[in-house]
């Protein structure tokens, strides 16, 4: 027998091996379930389900996703400003239904396919190329409220600064 091909097959022997592992199942008499890769008296062969691998991007797919944030922040560079009109900063207001109204605006004025995306309190709560969002059933109190513009994906490529308002509804308790 050549020596070459006996140290080969003993080398994909070894290779084999692990990968062919039995996995053994065994219950004691407490209840107790232990596995292991070796039998043991009263231990059961169980098959065991291939194992998930994830394969992660290539570090030049990386890349090309970091090159396609930075045209989304030239994108968004085409605006100098955005941010509310109404309700001002820090203010306060009645409102029996709970109502607000939102105004916007930008600097230059929004593209078509752009929108004005409104954040309450870290939520959105409405999308408009109008300039205005209503959002009903506000609850009394103070919240935040926040301005982006979005394009037709949905990404926001301009954030403005948030402001805080307060609103006053009646109660049946006062």
């Amino acid at each position: 027998m050549n020596p070459r091909l006996g140290i080969t097959a003993g080398l994909l022997l070894l290779l084999a091996g692990p990968v062919a592992a039995e996995v053994y199942r065994n219950v004691d008499a407490q209840g107790n379930v232990t596995f292991s890769d070796e039998p043991s008296k009263g231990s059961e062969a169980i098959k065991v389900k291939p194992v998930t691998t994830i394969t992660l991007p290539k570090p030049q797919n990386v890349r090309e996703t970091d090159k396609l944030r930075e045209e989304v922040k030239r994108e968004g560079s085409i605006y100098e400003s955005v941010s509310f009109s109404y309700p001002e900063d820090e203010q306060a207001f009645y409102s029996g239904s709970g109502d607000v109204r939102f105004e916007m605006r930008s600097t230059p004025g929004l593209e078509p396919d752009h929108r004005y995306e409104v954040t309450l309190d870290g939520q959105p709560v409405g999308q408009s190329s109008s300039g205005t969002i209503t959002v009903s059933n506000v609850f009394r109190g103070t919240h935040e409220a926040g301005i982006h513009i979005v394009d037709q994906n949905g990404v926001q490529i301009k954030t403005g600064s948030p402001i805080r308002f307060t609103v006053h509804r009646p109660s049946i308790q006062n």
